[in-house]
């Protein structure tokens, strides 16, 4: 099969459907790979390595021109006008806060599969996964750097200094991007709380960080009493395929702590915050009621070639049997994998995606 990689034109979006190693893997199995020029230059794969890779280098207009194409973002509208309905489309899709997209794509009668919806045997979401870790890890970090006077912050460092209290952080959701958050703010020195309504999470994570963490129910109550006296809350709540509920309302910022931050992981979704909204890396945050707000919808851009070789470990046994079996007898196969099916022949396929829309 004909595989076309178009360069992401999202703002700041530096990764790329497949690397050259990848390419090479597919065009060892016969297929025929297309790569946009310049499509991964920006985080040192050049032309010469997908062209000895074994791949073509094409224009814009070829790479979306193929039966199967590999991105990483949501398309653009602009790139949903250059689809059609002879062709499979394989990415982050985020398509329960983004209904122009959709409504083209529908329009288009392209068939769209989501990475973000896509499940394994035990139900988790392994190709949103890599993306959650480099997430969690970052949002610490954009919390840290938000935090300084300089960009309106309390002017709190995450680990204190002997004789000063280190920052105090709220993590809102137990999952991968979560964990991998309470990971950073606790080598930071932070002290850290993660809520989640999962009993069985939070004892997972009692038992994982032996202690070093507080871990809550997730009530109304808890998630008030910890943002209100927190430095930094970061939103990791998921529901795949669904908007994300809004845990913190816009009324309820007045009473945080003045120059606190909040960081969105879960922006593409719509939000953990009542008051979230895009964001981009030119312009990352923005304050409302004292509160800085960091709510980048493409956060993992920001460490590009780290995000784009742990989403290829992922990806390519999905794009490989995509291109190997049609993306009919690749659904129909694996149950898990027919999760991501968002939209074919002009339907949105996936309930929550449909429910969201509605």
């Amino acid at each position: 099969m004909r595989i076309g990689v178009p360069k992401e034109t999202k703002n700041h979006e530096y990764r790329i459907g497949l690397t050259p190693s990848s390419v090479r893997q597919l065009v060892d199995l016969g297929h025929e790979i297309w790569v946009e020029a310049d499509a991964g230059l920006a985080i040192g794969y050049n032309n010469d390595d997908f062209i000895q890779a074994g791949a073509r280098i094409v224009d814009t207009d070829q790479a979306f021109s193929t039966p199967l194409v590999v991105k990483v973002k949501e398309p653009q509208l602009t790139e949903c006008e250059q689809l059609s309905a002879e062709q499979v489309l394989f990415c982050y899709l985020h398509l329960a806060t983004a209904k122009s997209q959709a409504n083209e794509l529908l329009h288009r009668g392209v068939t769209a599969i989501a990475y973000e919806t896509v499940t394994d045997a035990s139900g988790r979401l392994p190709l949103l996964a890599p993306m959650s870790e480099v997430a969690g890890r970052l949002s610490v970090q954009a919390g840290a750097t938000a935090l300084q006077v300089t960009n309106g912050g309390r002017g709190t460092l995450l680990g204190g200094v002997p004789g000063v209290a280190p920052a105090k952080v709220t993590i809102l959701g137990g999952g991968i991007a979560g964990t991998n958050a309470a990971q950073m703010a606790i080598g930071l020195h932070a002290e850290v709380t993660v809520i989640d309504q999962s009993t069985d999470r939070l004892r997972a994570l009692a038992k994982e960080f032996s202690g070093r963490i507080k871990v809550l129910m997730a009530t109304p109550d808890t998630i008030a009493n910890s943002a209100f006296e927190s430095d930094l809350i970061i939103g990791a709540v998921l529901v795949p395929g669904a908007s994300t509920p809004k845990l913190i309302r816009r009324d309820q910022l007045r009473d945080m702590l003045p120059g606190a931050v909040l960081v969105d992981i879960a922006i593409d979704q719509g939000g953990t915050f009542e008051s979230s909204r895009p964001t981009t890396h030119d312009t990352p945050t923005f304050i409302e009621d004292g509160i800085v707000h960091y709510c980048v919808t493409n956060m993992p851009g920001a460490v590009a070639r780290t995000a784009t070789q742990a989403l290829n470990n992922v990806t390519l046994p999905y794009v490989a049997r995509l291109a190997e079996r049609g993306w009919r007898r690749a659904l129909s196969n694996d149950l898990g994998f027919a999760q991501g099916l968002n939209i074919s022949a002009g339907e949105i396929r996936h309930p929550a995606v449909a429910e969201a829309l509605a």
